[in-house]
């Protein structure tokens, strides 16, 4: 039942998602991904937009993600045949001399960064169109070429510049994005304007390149650059506070951005407000270094104990034979099954814990930090066609470039 509200009053946006439900999902998710040779992939993402989603509430009644797991298994298929071409050709490159290969996997790595943007681009008209508020859907328009097009062109600038554009960047491909987002037959609009990111970001950009040259100068000054003798590990300490302290300044301006950006979204009279603060996003981070910490130390000590099991002829005696020891783990399928099992343990692990941390925590962050005003307003919305397309989301699969 939607909640009743005053005229005008905004209305807060929930999460009703638990960290533990979502770490089950996914565990039973990488589980089946072995015996299905990572086709299971397609499920596992399904379900899991389907609790981000349903667990999101605004005005009382959830998200609903409308897609399933086959429209994205044919849409990676066809992605897949568009590279095979790509895979060719990068076999013929290798057959040439060097500086022409070079060339080649230049052009190549350029135009992959450019198709990126247009698969991007596809791949979020793919999950809008799979979206229901209140079983009307959502929607995007426009086109994908020509914002891939504009985003490498930005891409571009970003280099020559060192980043200083980013501000006209972020804005303009949030406008293009936003300009052409529906929710029914009703138009999103973005009202942001660069001016709005420019100070908090040169702000922050001076003071990351101050920290990171001070840092850097000490440590050279500390003898960090090896020149034929022993490098003393002290010498690198000032580098590492200098991490230390440009990451909260980078987190504290990416708060600022993301509030700033969701603020200046619109859909007719319904005006999106999003408080996101530097201090929460920072304590996400952090719990997730402490989790991958604490899971890492758990298989390396795993590891050294089976370890211990494969090669446990080289401690007889009391002693070590490192000898026997490279012997056996050379000559043993027991030892080629606990590498492949501890890398993909490794690579699950990684996975698993940014994912409980990093993206559920981002996800609740900004959807309990929102608030919409007149949302009443969207009550005559109208539904539109559905958009049937499998394609959208493939080639962004395929790139590794998907969001949620």
């Amino acid at each position: 039942m939607a909640m009743q509200q005053g005229p005008g009053q905004p209305v807060p946006v929930r999460f009703r998602g638990r960290r533990g439900d979502l770490a089950l999902l996914l565990l039973r998710g990488y589980l089946l991904l072995v015996p299905t040779i990572g086709l299971y992939r397609f499920w596992l993402l399904t379900w899991k937009r389907r609790f981000y989603w349903g667990h999101t509430d605004i005005d009382g009644d959830s998200l609903e993600y409308t897609g399933n797991a086959m429209q994205l298994l044919v849409g990676f298929l066809m992605a897949l045949a568009v590279f095979l071409p790509l895979y060719g050709l990068l076999f013929y490159l290798s057959t040439l001399a060097r500086d022409a290969a070079v060339l080649g996997y230049a052009g190549i790595a350029l135009g992959l960064w450019f198709l990126s943007g247009y698969a991007i681009y596809r791949a979020r008209d793919f999950r809008l169109s799979r979206t229901q508020w209140r079983g009307i859907r959502f929607d995007q328009t426009g086109n994908g070429w020509a914002y891939g097009l504009r985003r490498f062109g930005w891409s571009l600038l970003m280099l020559a510049t060192l980043g200083l554009v980013y501000p006209l960047m972020a804005t303009s491909l949030w406008r293009y994005r936003y300009s052409h987002t529906w929710y029914g037959d009703r138009r999103f609009g973005f009202a942001g304007r660069w001016q709005q990111l420019a100070a908090p970001f040169y702000l922050t950009y001076a003071a990351i390149a101050l920290i990171g040259g001070a840092g850097a100068a000490l440590a050279i000054g500390m003898g960090a650059v090896p020149d034929g003798g022993p490098v003393d590990p002290l010498a690198y300490l000032p580098l590492a506070a200098a991490a230390l302290l440009i990451v909260p300044l980078a987190l504290r301006y990416q708060a600022r951005q993301l509030s700033l950006l969701y603020s200046s979204v619109r859909l007719g009279d319904a005006v999106l407000t999003v408080r996101l603060r530097g201090r929460a996003l920072a304590w996400q981070y952090l719990l997730c270094a402490l989790a991958l910490l604490v899971v890492f130390a758990a298989l390396a000590l795993g590891g050294v104990i089976v370890l211990g099991l494969v090669a446990r002829e080289a401690f007889a005696g009391g002693g070590f034979d490192a000898d026997i020891f490279f012997q056996q783990m050379q000559g043993s399928l027991l030892t080629l099954g606990a590498i492949i099992t501890g890398y993909l343990l490794l690579l699950g692990a990684f996975t698993w814990i940014t994912e409980l941390f990093i993206g559920l925590g981002l996800w609740r962050l900004l959807a309990n930090g929102a608030s919409i005003a007149g949302i009443d307003s969207l009550r005559t919305v109208r539904a539109r066609a559905e958009d049937k397309a499998l394609a959208g989301e493939g080639l962004a699969d395929a790139l590794n470039v998907g969001d949620y």
